[in-house]
């Protein structure tokens, strides 16, 4: 027996035995990572696949071994049981002709689940955020890791934890909004049912992607230290400690002209020495390469693979480029320590070990029979996250629907691919070369499940064409209520309106939807407008001119339902924003988390970004009271906690949930700090006429800040306190007083706002 195979012996003596055996050419090979199929993908799955999918074939490849296979589900479409037959065939090879035999980690994309052929497309992760309910999200993490475990995957290249700046960014579908302790508590959650079935979560972007200047996909970012540890860093240091993530991939981004495939500040002074991560850092794809020809601070694969291995990054993704013989030539050359390999190869092989990959005796997974990755109590899952995602913006009383000749009109009422996210498999590009295939997974449409109404599409998600506008307006003229369901097609790199590489210009309704929805409005029939997106989109033009607004974020395969449910009161509506909804297209980017300069100044500007629906909000069919706020004390040392509570009562006819939100401000500081912060919520679901008091528990830690000298503090002073129903709509305030010396904290301070109920 190899004395690294030996289960009785710790794991870090294992991995040590192990690391000494290896030549510089294994550990190497462990650093690497081989994509099977790359070059018969059917259109970009990765950003700039066709100039660098280059990969090596598998046998020449592994020669020395294997650190990662890229996507081997999820590459191109293939049964689930037959992909993991195939991969366990790769396995079995790779063990067989290396001369450790240490098999790979198989990682796959799973961000609105397993993204591969034939699993269950559950809501993006914006519609997701919408339900301020991490348990559920928890559940469907959970469902998708025993999917992907069932067929042999290790490592799931998820959740995002970017914090929304800018809603014009075509990835802010992918995130959990704009709030980062929503991002957090979402986030962990989603890692913890990942990490559950034994399953590798990946935080990404590892840190400042979604700031990018002007929103586009992989520009610039400027941004000062205090904004990036005390927002954009936040999620991820709550997934980690709070969720148990053991892998870390690194942005795209270069913040201030250093790119963070290059920052050792980030990828080990702020993740490893501050925090104590102990897991890996895997490359975001071909982010090596691209200190090399994209932000052209190396001269060659070697030094780009150097500088990123130098500045923590453990693995390279999604196939060995500078990881590999460059890298392995300025190590001979003595231009790179061979303890910098060692210390990525160990970091690799101890995550393979608690995998079971060094166990002796191990042996790929192999499914007996088929297997069904889109189960009953999957779709049952995706549904009730999708009915909770569906988020009632406005209502003159016209919803729920009422018996009557209904139109529905509008560009996503009949297109499956619309509620679904761009990383579903469907959207994701691979299906592109395949037409004949299908979607893998049943997608119902609105016009599937309102079929009695009278249908006419109107225009295009993506084009100027106004030839189909006449028959909209004729049906929504012949119809007593006119349901105009727009939004985007979402896809990537430019096949779509949102997703990955598809970023707005602004934030007007793609194509020629708000030609449409102008015209529907002059038929004079009342107008539902439903908009299904991967964004906020800017509606203040419709305030008052149409009967209601729905918004579902990419509600998933089910999302359908969900929408036609809330529509027709099927399904009472509790979604809440997890972004704002802009009044006007060019008043952005702004989010609600601004300090007074960054929101409405009258006299300084002639532009108001006050949006048109604030962080948080969300109607109903019932009505929810607000009283007998309390908190447990006056005042609190810089160390301590407090307990805030109301009684929330549902005073309507029908049962329903209120997220309660705890929203704190100041004290007075030495340095700018936001107008108001989301510091605590709670979905609270109650029957009619039923009342609960819902308590937080909230620490003075929840209140530090980045100071003058870059010192993470507490100080002394007034704290407001808001709970009520969104950022905007405050139900009750209390004033709360911090006392004692200014406290410097660290990685070790409180981060969450425990929230409890209990009867009245």
């Amino acid at each position: 027996m190899m004395p690294w195979t030996d289960t009785t012996r710790p794991l870090p003596e294992r991995v040590e035995a192990l690391l000494a055996e290896m030549t510089l050419d294994e550990k190497l090979a462990q650093l690497g990572s081989v994509w099977v199929g790359a070059e018969l993908g059917s259109g970009n799955v990765a950003p700039m696949q066709e100039a660098f999918a280059e990969p090596a074939a598998f046998e020449e490849a592994t020669a020395h071994g294997m650190g990662h296979i890229t996507r081997p589900l999820g590459t191109s479409p293939v049964d689930p049981a037959d992909g993991a037959r195939r991969l366990a065939e790769l396995q079995r090879d790779l063990i067989a002709r290396s001369r450790l035999k240490v098999p790979a980690i198989a990682h796959e994309e799973c961000l609105t689940g397993f993204t591969t052929y034939h699993a269950t497309v559950f809501p993006t992760p914006l519609g997701l955020a919408a339900t301020f309910d991490p348990e559920g999200v928890e559940r469907m993490t959970t469902a998708i890791g025993e999917s992907m475990c069932a067929t042999g995957a290790h490592q799931g290249l998820s959740p995002v934890l970017d914090v929304v700046r800018d809603y014009r960014w075509g990835r802010v579908e992918e995130t959990f909004g704009e709030d980062p302790y929503l991002v957090g508590m979402m986030g962990a959650a989603y890692v913890r049912g990942l990490e559950s079935t034994g399953l590798v979560a990946t935080l990404k972007h590892f840190a400042g992607y979604s700031a990018s200047q002007a929103a586009r996909n992989h520009a610039p970012v400027s941004m000062g230290p205090r904004t990036l540890r005390d927002v954009i860093l936040i999620p991820f240091e709550l997934a980690i400690r709070e969720g148990g993530a053991r892998s870390v991939m690194n942005s795209y981004s270069e913040i201030d002209g250093l790119p963070v495939a290059a920052d050792a500040g980030l990828l080990t002074g702020v993740l490893r020495d501050e925090w104590g991560f102990e897991g890996t850092v895997v490359s975001d794809y071909w982010s090596i390469v691209f200190l090399l020809n994209m932000h052209q601070v190396a001269g060659t694969p070697g030094e780009a693979g150097a500088l990123s291995l130098a500045a923590g990054i453990d693995v390279e993704l999604p196939h060995t480029r500078c990881y590999g013989e460059p890298l392995a030539e300025a190590v001979r050359a003595g231009a790179v320590p061979e303890e910098l390999v060692d210390r990525a190869a160990r970091r690799v092989l101890r995550q393979k070990g608690e995998l079971g990959l060094l166990d002796a005796g191990w042996t790929p997974t192999v499914p007996d029979g088929p297997l069904d990755i889109d189960p009953p109590e999957h779709r049952a899952l995706a549904k009730e996250l999708a009915e909770r995602s569906i988020m009632l913006l406005a209502n003159d009383g016209t919803l729920p629907l009422r018996p009557g000749q209904l139109a529905l009109v509008g560009p996503c009422a009949a297109d499956p691919l619309a509620f679904l996210g761009c990383y579903s498999y469907p959207n994701h590009g691979v299906m592109a070369g395949h037409p004949d295939m299908g979607l893998g997974v049943e997608v119902p449409t609105l016009l599937d499940v309102l079929g009695h109404a009278l249908y006419a599409p109107g225009c295009d998600v993506m084009d100027d064409d106004p030839t189909m506008l006449l028959a909209a307006v004729e049906a929504a003229s012949a119809a007593e209520l006119c349901v105009c369901a727009v939004g985007d097609r979402p896809g990537l790199f430019g096949r779509g309106t949102s997703g990955e590489g598809c970023d707005a210009a602004d934030l007007s309704l793609p194509g020629i939807q708000d030609e449409l929805v102008e015209a529907l409005i002059k038929t004079g029939t009342p107008i539902v407008l439903v908009v299904i997106s991967g964004r906020p989109y800017a509606l203040g033009r419709y305030e008052g001119r149409v009967a209601a607004m729905v918004q579902a974020f990419l509600p998933g395969e089910e999302g359908a339902a969900a929408v036609a449910g809330v529509l027709t009161g099927e399904v009472m509506p509790t979604g809440r924003l997890p972004v704002q909804v802009p009044r006007v297209a060019g008043a952005q980017p702004s989010t609600y988390l601004h300090p007074i300069l960054g929101g409405n100044s009258e006299g300084v500007s002639n532009l108001d970004p006050t949006p048109l629906f604030a962080f948080g909000h969300g109607l109903s069919y019932t009505t929810f009271e607000y009283g007998e706020f309390a908190l447990s004390a006056a005042e609190i040392a810089t160390d301590g906690s407090v307990e805030v509570s109301c009684v929330v009562r549902n005073a309507g006819e029908r049962a329903g949930a209120e997220v309660v939100q705890l929203y704190l401000s100041g004290p007075v500081a030495p340095v700018t700090r936001p107008v108001t912060q989301l510091a605590g919520f709670l979905r609270v679901e109650l029957e009619a006429g039923e009342a609960a008091r819902v308590t937080f528990t909230l620490h003075a830690d929840r209140t530090a800040f980045t100071g003058v000298d870059l010192r993470r503090v507490v100080i002394p002073g007034e704290i407001g306190l808001a709970l009520g129903a969104s950022a905007a709509d405050v139900r009750g305030r209390l004033t709360l007083q911090l006392v004692g010396e200014e406290r410097e904290v660290g990685h070790d301070r409180v981060l969450t706002t425990p929230a409890t109920r209990s009867p009245v």
